[in-house]
Order: C-alpha cells, then sequence, then structure tokens
C-alpha cells in the first residue's frame, strides 16, 4: 500500500497546481476584466515612450519581456498585479544624458539583486512587520497623489517625452486637446462612480426602502444603471485613443516593420556598473521597497484577503524579473500599488487581467516590435493623462481608513514631506519619527522607552 500511495501523490499536486492556475486566470466578468487591463497603462505608455524616443530603450524587446512578467504574475498571484517601469531609474535615463541603457541595465539589475536577497533572506518580511501601517498609508497617499498631480499635467499641458518636458498649454479643441480629456474624464466618472463600494451600498439601501413596493419606474432606473456600469470605460477610451492616433498619423500604418526586435546581451562596463549603482539604484532602492513590495502587498491584503500575497515572493519575483530580462536590454521593472489600484479601478478581479495584458504586449513585441513607437508617438497624451489620474485617486484613497487624529497625523507628515522632498525614502523616514515620537508620548515619556518595542509590535 504505501508504495502505490506515493505513486499517486504526484499527480495530486499535479492536479491541484491545475487548479489554483486556473483559479488565477479566470475572467470574473469578462468586459471588466478587459477593462480592468487598461488601467496601470497611463503610467506605463508614457514612461517606456519617453525611455524609447529619449534613451533607445529597445521597445520590442520590452514588449516581449513585460509582456512575459505580466502573464507569469497573473498566473502566480491571482490578482491583477501590474507590472511597472522603475520609475526613479527612468526618470534619471531620461534626463541624463550620460545614463545610458547599459547604466539603466545595471541599476535594474543591481535593485534586482538586492530585493532578491532582501526576500530569500526573510528580511522583507521583517520590514513588512515593522513598518506601521499609517506609513505605508503615507507612502500611498504621496504616490496617489504624484500620480493624479502627473496627470494633470498631461491633461493641461502638451508634453515633449523626449525631453520631459512640457511645451505649452493645451489647446482646448482638437484631436488631443482638453475637451477630448474633459468629456473622457466625465464618461469614466458616469460609468465607474466613485468605486463599486459606495454603489453597492446606496444599492442595499435602495432595495431595504422598497421591498414590498417595486415599481417599473424603479426596475427600469436600476438596469440602465447596470447596463451604464457593465460598460467598458477604461478599454473604450484607450480604444479611442488608439483610433485618434491614426486619424492623426496616418502614415504610422505604412511605418510597420513586422516582426521582433533582435535580442542582444548588453556590454556593460565597470563605469557603467558603478554610475547604475550610484545614480539608479541608491534612489530606486527605497521606492522599490516601499511602493513595489510592502505597498502593493499591504493593498492586495485590502483589495483580495482570499489571496496569499507575500512580501517575500513579491520581492523575489521583482528581482527575479531585472535578473532576467535587464541583461537584454529590457526596461527595469517592479511591481506597483498605483498599477494595482488602477486595474482594480477599472474592474480587474483576477490574475487573467494582467494575463491578458501581457499576451497582447508579447503578440505586439513579436509581430511589430519596435516599430510600434510610431502609434504611441502619435498617442493622445490627454488620454493617457485621464487614465493616470483615476489610477492616482484609487490609490490615494487607500489612506481612507485612518481613523484616529495620531494615524492621520502620521499618514498626513509622510505624505507632505515625500510629495514637497520629491522622496519616498524621505517621507518614510519623518514618519517613522513622527510614529515612533507620538508612541513615545502615549507610553510616558523617556522613563518607559525600554518598552517601546513590545508596544510598538503589538500596535501596528
Amino acid at each position: 500500500m504505501e508504495p502505490n500511495n506515493n505513486h499517486q501523490s504526484p499527480p495530486q499536486t499535479t492536479t491541484t497546481a491545475a487548479k489554483k492556475l486556473k483559479n488565477n486566470l479566470v475572467f470574473r466578468s469578462k468586459w471588466a476584466e478587459v477593462n480592468g487591463a487598461m488601467g496601470d497603462l497611463g503610467t506605463y505608455i508614457p514612461i517606456v515612450l519617453a525611455l524609447t524616443l529619449a534613451s533607445d530603450l529597445d521597445l520590442g524587446t520590452t514588449l516581449i519581456f513585460t509582456g512575459v512578467y505580466n502573464f507569469l504574475t497573473g498566473a502566480i498571484y491571482g490578482v491583477p498585479m501590474p507590472v511597472q517601469p522603475m520609475k526613479s531609474i527612468a526618470a534619471v535615463a531620461i534626463s541624463d544624458p550620460d545614463f545610458g541603457i547599459p547604466e539603466a541595465m545595471a541599476a535594474g539589475i543591481c535593485t534586482g539583486v538586492i530585493l532578491f536577497v532582501l526576500g530569500v533572506t526573510g528580511l522583507m518580511r521583517l520590514a513588512y512587520r515593522l513598518i506601521p501601517l499609517p506609513v505605508v498609508r503615507g507612502i500611498q497617499l504621496a504616490q496617489g497623489l504624484s500620480f493624479a498631480m502627473t496627470a494633470v499635467k498631461y491633461i493641461r499641458k502638451v508634453q515633449d517625452f523626449s525631453k520631459s518636458k512640457a511645451k505649452g498649454n493645451r489647446d482646448w479643441m482638437g484631436l488631443d486637446g482638453l475637451v477630448l480629456a474633459i468629456v473622457c474624464v466625465c464618461f469614466i466618472v458616469i460609468v465607474n462612480g466613485a468605486g463599486d463600494e459606495d454603489e453597492n451600498e446606496n444599492e442595499d439601501d435602495h432595495h431595504d426602502q422598497n421591498d414590498n413596493c417595486v415599481v417599473n419606474g424603479d426596475d427600469q432606473e436600476r438596469k440602465w444603471r447596470k447596463i451604464v456600469a457593465s460598460l467598458p470605460s477604461a478599454f473604450m477610451v484607450f480604444l479611442l485613443g488608439v483610433i485618434l492616433a491614426i486619424i492623426r498619423e496616418p502614415k504610422v500604418i505604412k511605418g510597420f516593420k513586422f516582426g521582433p526586435s533582435s535580442m542582444q546581451v548588453v556590454k556593460i562596463s565597470k563605469s557603467a556598473w558603478k554610475r547604475g549603482f550610484v545614480k539608479g539604484t541608491i534612489p530606486q532602492l527605497p521606492l522599490s521597497i516601499l511602493n513595489s513590495v510592502i505597498a502593493v502587498c499591504k493593498l492586495s491584503t485590502d483589495l483580495f484577503p482570499e489571496k496569499s500575497v507575500t512580501v517575500t515572493s513579491v520581492s523575489v519575483t521583482v528581482g527575479l524579473m531585472n535578473l532576467t530580462g535587464c541583461w537584454f536590454g529590457a526596461m527595469p521593472c517592479c511591481h506597483g500599488a498605483g498599477g494595482l489600484a488602477g486595474q482594480y479601478k477599472f474592474g480587474g478581479r483576477s490574475g487573467g487581467c494582467v494575463a491578458l495584458l501581457g499576451a497582447t504586449k508579447l503578440v505586439l513585441g513579436l509581430v511589430l516590435g519596435g516599430s510600434i513607437v510610431k502609434i504611441l508617438s502619435a498617442f493622445p497624451v490627454g488620454v493617457l493623462g485621464v487614465l493616470l489620474l483615476f489610477a492616482g485617486i484609487e490609490l490615494a484613497m487607500c489612506a481612507r481608513d485612518m481613523k484616529s487624529k495620531h494615524e492621520s497625523f502620521v499618514v498626513l507628515v509622510c505624505t507632505a514631506v515625500s510629495l514637497v522632498g520629491s522622496s519616498a525614502a524621505l517621507g518614510f523616514v519623518t514618519g517613522m519619527v513622527a510614529h515612533l515620537l507620538l508612541r513615545l508620548r502615549k507610553l510616558g515619556g523617556p522613563k518607559r522607552v525600554g518598552s517601546i518595542s513590545s508596544f510598538w509590535m503589538n500596535n501596528p
């Protein structure tokens, strides 16, 4: 009997893994998941486009690798886990002419190694336990407001992504005018509202008040609201942007070259390693730890409590992504709370959401390669700003669960310093100090400092 049991064990394990994979990739709602896949493009497209135009990033290679990343993270986690550019590294690559592709790839590899080590050694899990929730919420609020303010700039100002600068006020009319962006904002608000939570509450209240007196007018009104709410607003807005891009630059279709980009290993010199680490890894690392690992795990737990998304696994996957793709010139990538919030805002509820996005990126990278940059260059930037605006607002709303004045104080101090100092690390340190001082005051002053660590652990 014992040999037979051992023989039957592998099929059971395989079956369990297959069921988990199927459950992670299943679409909860077809159009909602398609719509949710658009929620992160307001961040992804501008940064990728800027790196392609300013730093000669191989867009075809980046699409292939990020497509694979998207699909695998969707299959592993079963939530709309985003794949985003490493923003600090991208910012340096766009603004510094001495920081080219070798330096950017070196920065991504170094960041990936550190995150991988923090994950496998358990140090990231320790940091997750010790960092108080108000500090995490402060980082999320700062990042969300930063996204929202950048989105408003995209909407109001004409952008030159190759130089990462605004060129002047946007015209009211036109295929990339203010009116177009305002109409898109109004359309998304009408369809999505402030979020499904409030709508569900209002719907429950409506049913409670009318259990025994439902009239035809109410039924028709509810049906109409249900039809409107089912529209894939973000997908429709993005599709409109693609159509307008083709109308603005009809020649982009003729400029397509079929076939993937030719991949080759990036040659990184000793000086490139040094510049990449100093200018790229050092400023990127705090943002990756706080927003790409800790904040995204907190947010995932809030939105999907039934799913197990650990800081260890997220830290390891971010590390492996960059230890793989950066050697071939693919953009340094991470996960991000903003992308998760944006995809959730527009209906993403499973790993199938990002798996679909990944498959689309992979096909575009294999079929069109780097020539896809032609249509992205003509894409209405105001429309991208609209998508980014709602992603930022959704992320910032995470801080609404802070009930006490103590928590709100820490959140706002952390947020203010992060935004004004343009540094998540500086905001984090300030938030931790503020939290520590308030806890010290609550404990009764310096005489009881010895018990602060145990109190902190019991009251995170």
